[in-house]
């Protein structure tokens, strides 16, 4: 599956506010799309609560996973932008 690899950009990680507006993009690209920090356990971007689950504070590095190139793309670009702000 293709993959890219970003640096979390909000300020706080991947909390409440970041995590949904992430999996709201992802339910709304239709297609599998999965996160995963530092070679763990992939969880399903659609999941607020998931996302989450991974810990992943200002500066981590996340991959993000999908078959469909748009959404790739979209959530990757969502993960690098400081959704805090």
């Amino acid at each position: 599956m293709p993959s890219k690899t970003v640096i979390v950009g909000s300020a706080i990680g991947l909390h409440a506010r970041p995590a949904a507006i992430i999996s709201e993009a992802a339910v709304e690209a239709g297609v599998p799309v999965t996160l995963s920090v530092d070679g763990g356990e992939p969880v399903d971007a659609g999941s607020a609560l998931m996302i989450m689950t991974l810990g992943a504070g200002k500066g981590a590095e996340v991959t993000v996973e999908s078959d469909d190139e748009s959404a790739l793309n979209t959530i990757a670009d969502l993960v690098e932008k400081d959704l805090d702000a």
